[in-house]
């Protein structure tokens, strides 16, 4: 059977965060139940087009699941189950923002089959959750983490965010170490840098230059250190931004960056089969009245658009790209297509070949500016 990955996306959120341009928004519970039933509707009409597959791996993200009926995300975990083939081992996730799960709710989900939780804590500075517009403080975020250890969760991963207005290179590296005190350690941990998106509300106060950010170097810092701290802690760095204990890496995630199949389901979701893209539309309105005639923009995915996705994506891994499965899919060797590209970037020290020539992985450096790299992937 096929592996397949499943992405469900639930948009609701108690507020939206200054800094967030996803699909998310507050609503009343008579819209997130229409919502969910929606949800469940489309999830299980459309199981019989993915009759070959395993799920590996489910995610639910959003906005903030956990704001929602926790019987209604149990019973679309229970659909899932009941007309999808499901791996026994799949890896199941919840996104969950302190304030909104208490210990209730989390044994629920525990029985439920969610075996992985990813918590929203972003800062431990309880001035600078008020800043970007977080709902909770530092002490709900450790009720959250404590009352997920105490109904057996071992999986946890925790967001954290750099480079936030107001924030100073002591203050970031306060938060690793807030983190790196909670016991157990959490098994993963997501470290993003702040980037502003326009039409947030923090684009709008940039514009008008009431936002004062840490400079490009303590940025830079924050970084690199991020890195030094959490590999000192027993973390390994596989992603750009991900780090994680041996043998904890995000399953789901991973299978984005190989370009493992998965299907959207949710106003917004997109969706990778058979090297077709696809996502849903985002207007709710459209979903609630047909959840199931919602897909948009389908593109059939070249052979130079496949090998431009295997590129920038799976050299977001820290063990890059494997040179022979390359070779297999598309019949030519990375450096058949990319040997100039390829050679550029070894000479300044931003790619290299590992495993004898098997692998071509960003260097410490190439993670550095990876995106500047990546970019040059991109067929013309």
């Amino acid at each position: 059977m096929r592996p397949l990955e499943i992405y469900i996306h639930i948009p609701f959120c108690v507020r939206k965060c200054y800094y967030c341009d996803f699909l998310s928004a507050p609503a009343d519970e008579k819209t997130k139940d229409a919502y969910m039933e929606a949800l469940y509707t489309e999830l299980t009409k459309r199981a019989e087009e993915f009759a070959e597959y395993t799920v590996v791996s489910v995610f639910v993200g959003g906005g903030t699941p956990s704001t929602v009926r926790t019987k209604q995300l149990v019973m679309l975990l229970d659909g899932l189950r009941k007309y999808y083939r499901m791996d026994p081992d799949a890896e199941i996730t919840v996104e969950v923002n302190p304030g909104t799960a208490d210990k209730t709710k989390l044994e629920q989900y525990r029985r439920a089959g969610v075996n992985r939780l990813s918590i929203g804590l972003q800062s431990g500075n309880d001035g600078e959750l008020c800043r970007i517009g977080r709902i909770h403080n530092f002490r709900q975020f450790m009720d959250t983490y404590e009352g997920a250890v105490a109904v057996g969760f071992v999986n946890i991963n925790v967001d954290v965010m750099s480079a936030l207005p107001g924030q100073t290179l002591y203050s970031y590296l306060e938060t690793l170490h807030m983190l790196l005190a909670l016991k157990p350690q959490p098994t993963h941990i997501s470290a993003y840098s702040l980037i502003l998106e326009e039409g947030t509300r923090f684009w709008e106060l940039s514009q008008e230059g009431k936002l004062e950010f840490p400079d490009e170097d303590t940025d830079r810092l924050m970084y690199s250190e991020t890195g030094r701290v959490l590999r000192e802690a027993g973390y390994e760095r596989y992603e750009i931004s991900n780090y994680a204990k041996p043998g904890f890496r995000c399953r789901h995630n991973c299978g984005y960056w190989t370009r493992t199949d998965y299907a959207g389901f949710g106003i917004g979701a997109a969706s990778l089969i058979d090297n077709v893209r696809f996502h849903n539309g985002e207007q709710l309105a459209s979903y609630l009245k047909n959840p199931t005639d919602c897909r948009e923009d389908r593109q059939v995915l070249d052979s130079r658009e496949q090998m431009e996705e295997f590129m920038f994506l799976g050299l977001r891994l820290t063990e890059g790209i494997d040179v022979r499965t390359f070779g297999s899919m598309f019949g030519r060797s990375p450096e058949d297509v990319y040997g100039e590209i390829i050679e550029k970037n070894k000479r300044n020290g931003l790619l290299e070949y590992r495993e004898g020539g098997n692998r071509l992985a960003l260097t410490e450096r190439g993670l550095d500016i990876s995106n500047y790299v990546m970019a040059q992937f991109l067929l013309t």
